[in-house]
């Protein structure tokens, strides 16, 4: 079929999917989450951000989660770093690798972090420096790739400035972010290929939200397009915070089901993803939002 025939997941629900849970969640909790996505066979496990306890409180823990965590080999932690202090305090915890995120739309990026593109990417630029210089690898996000809560539309032109900055930064792959999830397989096409005429391919990523139920039909998209790292979230972690009650990140499970049920390698058993989604589900007190978890539940309980 021309898809690719291995898949990278970089596991975001440690950060991205508890980042806006109400209760906050022991650092133990956390520590273990990674630790059985680890055993699941995740390569790429984004463990936790060093911002400011103050916005998000959450990620409070990000020095405790980074010292208790045991390290498997070949695997990487990333962390997020907002800024400069950001990334001292990461580098003090030891990790091998950041990551950066940058808005396409104007109207988000004012709103969100109080400048413009231009600004957020040159405040990014010494982050980045610091971070060779310490051979610290550096992985770029760019947000509202697909449609923007507070402009609507954002031109696949606009995507692709933004990408390309950040890969002329230093960053060795760009994750595109349908932050709200209006994408559809058709506007995912137009945007993926004005940012390849600027990107080569094999350093993009997939970020997509499921809040218009799109995230699989937009991922296969990818694939026909030669994209092969794909970010997602176990159990469906994380909420859209700009659709009340909406789901938020693709479920890790359903991704890999449907990368497995074509034939493409991911190095991931999925019968250890869905135990890992359920472990963290029930310290949180609610189900898996991935609809595979839930059926392999179902298919369980009945055994």
């Amino acid at each position: 079929m021309g898809l690719p025939q291995r898949v990278k997941i970089v596991e975001v629900g440690p950060r991205d999917g508890l980042q806006n849970e109400p209760q906050l969640v022991p650092a133990a909790v956390k520590v273990a989450l990674i630790d059985r996505l680890g055993q699941a066979g995740l390569k790429a496990i984004e463990a936790t951000a060093f911002v400011s306890p103050k916005w998000v409180p959450q990620m409070g823990d990000a020095a405790e989660v980074m010292a208790s965590l045991p390290r498997r080999p070949n695997v990487t932690y990333p962390v997020l770093v907002p800024n400069l202090k950001g990334f001292e305090q990461a580098l003090a915890a030891g990790v091998g690798e950041i990551a950066v995120f940058g808005a396409a739309s104007e109207a988000f990026s004012q709103k969100n972090i109080n400048c413009s593109i231009a600004e957020s990417l040159e405040r990014f630029r010494p982050v980045a420096e610091a971070a060779r210089s310490h051979n610290i690898r550096v992985r770029g996000y760019v947000s509202c790739v697909l449609g923007c809560p507070y402009q609507g539309e954002v031109r696949p032109a606009a995507v692709a400035e933004v990408a390309a900055r950040l890969l002329e930064m230093g960053c060795y792959e760009v994750s595109l972010g349908d932050t709200i999830g209006v994408g559809t397989p058709a506007s995912v096409a137009r945007m993926l290929d004005a940012v390849a005429l600027l990107v080569p391919v094999e350093r993009l990523a997939g970020h997509y939200h499921d809040t218009w139920g799109m995230a699989l039909a937009n991922i296969y998209a990818s694939l026909e397009m030669d994209v092969a790292v794909f970010d997602a979230s176990v159990a469906g972690l994380g909420g859209c915070p700009y659709a009340a009650g909406a789901s938020g990140n693709v479920a890790t499970e359903d991704v890999v089901y449907l990368l497995h049920g074509l034939g493409i390698e991911t190095g991931i058993d999925l019968e250890r993803l869905v135990d890992a989604g359920a472990y963290i589900c029930a310290e949180l007190g609610r189900a898996p939002s991935s609809k595979v978890a839930r059926a392999v539940l179902a298919k369980r309980a009945k055994a």
